[in-house]
């Protein structure tokens, strides 16, 4: 059974999204506030939240870039009546997954809510990254390169896995910075360049083919050994 929480204030909709919910299988409990979200968060695992944009104190855009930027993944799913295109991408660049605006019919928003949580399942049946001949297992957080373990530290191992879920892309040092060490401008320190070399040494030194290659000017690229 999938449990979700509800942060909605208006006790009629909250109600009314419950019971459907309900209906259906799901399992769902109710918070009227961002700060009562929170604490339900802190003591209850759920499978999915779903926001209101407009809620009383922190708004549901707020409460959904706080728990990103505290590292849950639980899915997102954001209801609001302000429809616009601009305030669509301003929740899906908060973190959602999902954005649903008011009025809606149920059927919709149930549709919505499982196809999320088919969406959750195979990402969590699929914890292995793999790029040629090098994996990464993100259960167990190691590393190996044609059968041999590779030994990580844990930044090592959060700019692997970016690398490697961007593969065949350029990644500029900006881009590093932010998604990996959470910073979002270049402060002048060559972070991304010690760690990059550090990678290297244990990634492609012993390997002929070398996938981490330096794209001069624009950053770094993970590409496949073939």
């Amino acid at each position: 059974m999938q449990n979700i929480l509800l942060v909605e204030d208006e006790q009629n909709v909250a109600a009314f999204i419950k019971k459907g919910l309900e209906e259906e299988g799901y399992a769902v409990e109710v918070a009227h506030s961002a700060e009562s979200a929170r604490e339900t968060i802190t003591t209850s695992q759920f499978d999915m939240y779903i926001l209101d944009v407009i809620l009383p104190g922190i708004s549901g855009l707020e409460l959904c870039k706080q728990l990103r930027k505290e590292g849950v993944q639980t899915p997102i799913l954001m209801l609001t009546a302000l429809s616009s295109t601009e305030n669509v991408v301003q929740g899906l660049d908060s973190g959602a997954d999902d954005y649903l605006a008011k009025p809606f019919k149920f059927q919709e928003l149930l549709a919505r809510i499982n196809a999320i949580a088919r969406r959750a399942q195979k990402y969590q049946n699929s914890q292995l990254l793999t790029v040629g001949k090098l994996t990464l297992d993100k259960d167990a957080k190691t590393a190996s390169r044609a059968g041999t373990e590779i030994k990580l530290t844990s930044t090592e191992y959060k700019l692997l896995e970016y690398m490697m879920v961007n593969s065949g892309k350029v990644l500029s040092r900006v881009e590093l910075l932010k998604n990996v060490w959470d910073l979002h401008f270049d402060v002048g320190t060559n972070v991304v360049d010690v760690y990059v070399n550090y990678l290297r040494n244990k990634i492609d030194k012993e390997f002929k083919v070398k996938m981490i290659q330096t794209v001069i000017g624009m950053g770094y690229i993970l590409k496949d050994e073939a």
